[in-house]
């Protein structure tokens, strides 16, 4: 993907990153971006005895699903790249970034403060290490567009688009 023009999403499984996701589409679609979808994965405490390779699995059917949630299965506009990466989401999403006229979306989590204080935050560390613009989407746009969609009685925007099986 050397001089191609990426969006760079991220997907952990939660409403925003359904949001970030929802956003990226249309975005890589109107710059003729590659979509980069990229979940990160780490083994847990209690994955001892679960082979790396079922977690990787595991990661990967995040993206699918996520798809599958938003648009009934991948679209066929943008060309959509998926990356499962091992390791933090933060520098997984970093790593994607190929020039500095890619963009990044990610989804805000709504975390507490201390949470954030502990953990830190992926939308935080992207904006201060990637190398391009990063834009952060809050999960209640999503939630917005899909409630004026309801009241005007126009298809909801989620299932709009054209998608291959």
């Amino acid at each position: 993907m050397t001089g191609t023009t990426r969006v760079i999403v991220g997907l952990n499984g939660s409403l925003g990153s359904l949001a970030a996701l929802y956003r990226a589409v249309p975005e890589a679609a109107a710059r003729s971006a590659v979509l980069v979808p990229v979940t990160a994965w780490q083994p847990s405490d209690g994955d001892d005895l679960r082979p790396l390779s079922e977690l990787a699995y595991a990661a990967r059917e995040r993206v699918d699903t996520a798809f599958e949630q938003a648009f009934g299965g991948y679209p066929t506009n943008p060309v959509v790249h998926p990356m499962v990466v091992r390791g933090d989401a933060g520098p997984a999403l970093v790593s994607a970034v190929g020039s500095q006229g890619d963009l990044i979306v990610v989804g805000s989590a709504g975390h507490g403060r201390l949470r954030r204080a502990l953990h830190g935050s992926t939308a935080h560390y992207c904006r201060t290490h990637a190398a391009c613009r990063v834009v952060t989407v809050s999960p209640s746009e999503l939630l917005r567009s899909l409630e004026l969609a309801a009241l005007s009685g126009t298809p909801l925007p989620l299932a709009a688009g054209a998608h291959a099986r």
